[in-house]
């Protein structure tokens, strides 16, 4: 018969709110058995995790209460889908594994909905679902469902724990999957009887993996293939490096930057869903028209490249890659990359840096390129402001889009360590383009809208002293919007500003250039007062009509201390298309 745990001393955690908290200690040298949720809570805290995005549920409750004998907190939210979001969000910005924790049946499938974001935009994301027992399996257990099959399409590995011994080391293996070779979203299904199966206490140590079981290992460019890269860029004309989501993050802005002034050629982030139509690298498409040489590094030739067809490429363009499963990747297995290397994107960059030391010979056609390539990624055309005065001067109701985006920026120079979350089909593609921050987060090359205020609770949390500004449609906004009472409950305050026109505006615009006025239908909303709806909440929020009440209400909902939003009206325009030409 086994023995219970005797609570013999208690642990002091501050959050990161800064309250403190108390729970009992269990004396593990007199337990004699301890149950399997027991090993995944120990394994979590041992490999480096300090928080997990959960929502509760039936298959999980043991886990939440051996997470109370850890520091390990728990943030827990109002749908499944935003556990996976926020675990995205912060893998992302700290370039830890983020972890999900859900229930199983209908959660777990709530959840996996997200792993498509999480996936496209190389997000290290181990999501924990509860299963039923595996002693019920097949008879019709509450909830049962194949887990793991549902998971797998959205995941690198998706798998479902067999013994209780082995939990840790399941988890580790799910830790670091996640984040070798190209970094995306695991599962791991937890069956509720492993859960709660007892082990004996003092085997614990062969229970538990080691504290570096979930590294992974690096992958980098051998010596001779970065001198024949480098010796690529050097003979080409017009040569430019392309890379994937991974390196998009502010972690890694400094250093490919320095990569660039020590090669002399243009490093382009490539993260979104309109690839060379990117508002925010400005007029991109235009010189990625004229290139001669494209290093892909960890970058897909996908949709985004207009899978390196013409117009989007030159026919004679020569195109090289470099990921980590080689050309037998997908979006890298076009008969237009005429050489692959195996590494990944961090290793690939740290060989490239190493192998950029070296001087370089000048070139003046080089500096000539590079200076026109940078000048048009930074293009604005001065038809936005013209069109924002034009607007004003009709002392329209509603706030045209240039406006509410300058008026942002203008907040992001006062608050130069704000985070960015932009959101949203047309008004956040005008976001993306106008304001320039050191760190934001968008919803990647999935295209997936929704996800802003999760994204929003998760970089308050990876930097908590940094104010978080996200600007979203009214119609991606209510996707979450329950999670404004996860901010409140986590003392998070966000600052949300909505451009809201009242419709899925993107549709509406496709609508509009495909089938005509006569024939738009099926994407009005109505003009929500989302302010007062988190003020119901407990939040703070403001009404915006006209572009002279920007700057303050954006102010007050900064001084406000918590959870706000500023409803702006604004004007339904499409999104910004840039060209040199204009």
């Amino acid at each position: 018969m086994s023995t219970t745990w005797s609570q013999t001393s208690t642990r002091r955690w501050t959050r990161h709110d800064g309250t403190t908290f108390e729970h009992g200690l269990r004396n593990m040298t007199q337990q004699h058995t301890l149950r399997g949720a027991d090993v995944v809570a120990r394994t979590l805290e041992r490999l480096g995790v300090d928080r997990i995005f959960s929502l509760s549920g039936n298959h999980i409750m043991s886990l939440f209460d051996a997470l109370l004998e850890t520091g390990i907190e728990i943030i827990h939210v109002r749908h499944e889908a935003a556990c996976v979001h926020m675990a995205d969000a912060y893998a992302r910005l700290t370039g830890k594994p983020g972890i999900a924790l859900v229930t199983g049946g209908q959660a777990h499938v709530n959840a996996c909905a997200a792993l498509v974001t999480a996936s496209a935009s190389a997000a290290p994301v181990v999501l924990l679902s509860g299963h039923a027992a595996l002693s019920e399996s097949g008879r019709g257990a509450f909830q049962e469902l194949a887990q793991a099959r549902i998971a797998e399409p959205l995941t690198k590995l998706s798998w479902t724990a067999e013994s209780a011994a082995r939990l840790g080391h399941d988890l580790a293996r799910a830790l670091r999957v996640a984040r070798e070779g190209r970094p995306g979203p695991v599962h791991l299904s937890l069956p509720v009887d492993l859960l709660e199966q007892r082990l004996a206490a003092d085997d614990i140590e062969n229970h538990l993996p080691a504290q570096d079981g979930a590294l992974p290992e690096a992958s980098v460019l051998s010596p001779a293939a970065c001198a024949n890269i480098l010796e690529q860029l050097n003979s080409a004309r017009k040569p430019l490096i392309l890379h994937g989501p991974q390196l998009c993050g502010h972690r890694f802005r400094d250093r490919l930057r320095q990569l660039e002034a020590r090669l002399r050629v243009a490093v382009i982030g490539m993260e979104s869903p309109r690839g060379i139509r990117d508002p925010s690298l400005g007029a991109f498409a235009e010189i990625l028209g004229e290139a001669d040489f494209l290093l892909l590094l960890d970058k897909d030739l996908d949709f985004t490249l207009g899978f390196g067809a013409a117009p989007a490429l030159r026919a004679d363009c020569r195109l090289v890659a470099i990921s980590p499963e080689g050309s037998g990747e997908r979006g890298m297995n076009s008969t237009r990359i005429a050489t692959h290397h195996a590494a990944d994107a961090v290793g690939a960059l740290e060989s490239l840096e190493t192998a950029a030391r070296q001087a370089l010979p000048s070139r003046p056609e080089a500096e000539e390129w590079l200076a026109r390539a940078r000048a048009a990624l930074q293009h604005r055309p001065p038809e936005w402001s013209a069109g924002a005065e034009r607007h004003r001067a009709l002392n329209a109701e509603n706030v045209y889009p240039v406006d509410l985006c300058d008026a942002a920026a203008r907040a992001f120079a006062q608050h130069p360590s704000a985070t960015l979350v932009s959101d949203g089909g047309e008004f956040g593609q005008w976001a993306q383009a106008i304001i320039k921050p050191q760190r934001r987060l968008i919803n990647g090359p999935s295209g997936t809208i929704g996800a802003a205020v999760p994204y929003a609770v998760a970089a308050k949390l990876a930097d908590h002293d940094a104010p978080v500004f996200v600007l979203t449609g009214d119609g991606s906004f209510g996707f979450h919007l329950a999670e404004i009472d996860t901010a409140l409950r986590h003392h998070l305050p966000i600052v949300i500003i909505i451009g809201n026109d009242a419709r899925w505006n993107a549709e509406h615009q496709i609508q509009l250039r495909s089938y005509g006025p006569s024939r738009t239908h099926a994407c009005a909303l109505l003009p929500s007062r989302y302010d007062l709806v988190v003020e119901a909440l407990g939040g703070h929020g403001e009404l915006v009509t006209r572009a002279d009440q920007l700057d303050a209400a954006i102010a007050r909902a900064v001084a406000s201390g918590k959870p706000a939003c500023v409803n702006v009206f604004i004007e339904s325009v499409p999104a910004p298309v840039i060209r040199l030409s204009e």
